[in-house]
């Protein structure tokens, strides 16, 4: 005995009638998200660059808000139990030829329609031990990258305050040099002064001298007179 029909097996279900596109072209999507859990249904159709990704995406969001709503199912326990695409109506045009002939174009339509049902228990326990354990993981990554952005930040924090002592040493040996520069300069004027002073008292001695010379000299000369 054959299993139910597509079209009858148990679920929430949503629908797209008459959607322009061949049922072909959908059906390559589909097999794609058939039997996945929705959260990774939603990253294949993501990752999807296909027309009908986008198309089939709404129709999968819809099947799962009827299930919320309607049937009071959680969302994180929903896969997608069967998705099917069935011919519509075809349009035909035609198009001129060479010779007065007529080229016949088919614009082909398709009905969508995804069914969304509950995980059993043992595929549920399974996907959430998954889970966990990609939380787990992507926990210690962010634990390790914010471990390693504070050491970075406090690498940065290390060099700056280094490059700030480093910074205010060469200021006070600038500062410092200044000074003694200043210093030497005091010393040298205070030098030179003196040595000026010295040289004015020698000038003033010499000329005390020369006086006293001519005093003497005149002494002399006046007794020699008398």
């Amino acid at each position: 005995m054959t299993g139910p029909k597509t079209n009858e097996r148990p679920g929430t279900r949503a629908t797209l009638r008459g959607y322009h596109m061949s049922a072909s072209k959908a059906r390559v999507v589909l097999n794609l998200i058939r039997g996945e859990d929705v959260t990774t249904a939603r990253e294949i159709l993501a990752g999807t660059t296909r027309e009908a990704a986008d198309v089939i995406g709404k129709v999968l969001a819809s099947a799962i808000a009827n299930a919320v709503t309607n049937d009071e199912m959680s969302a994180d326990e929903l896969y997608v139990s069967a998705c099917y695409a069935d011919e519509g109506v075809t349009m035909k045009r035609f198009t001129p030829r060479a010779r007065g002939r007529a080229g016949k174009i088919r614009k082909r339509s398709c009905h969508i329609t995804v069914i969304v049902s509950r995980l059993d228990d043992e595929r549920l326990g399974v996907l959430r031990a998954a889970r966990s354990a990609q939380a787990a993981a992507s926990r210690t990554r962010r634990v390790a990258s914010s471990r390693r952005r504070a050491d970075q930040t406090a690498s940065l924090n290390s060099r700056e305050t280094r490059a700030a002592q480093a910074e205010a040493e060469a200021a006070e040996a600038l500062a410092l040099e200044a000074e003694n520069t200043e210093i030497a300069s005091e010393v040298e004027i205070d030098t030179e002064v003196a040595t000026d002073e010295t040289v004015s008292a020698q000038e003033t001695d010499v000329v005390e001298s020369a006086a006293t010379d001519e005093t003497v000299s005149d002494d002399a000369t006046e007794e020699t007179d008398k």
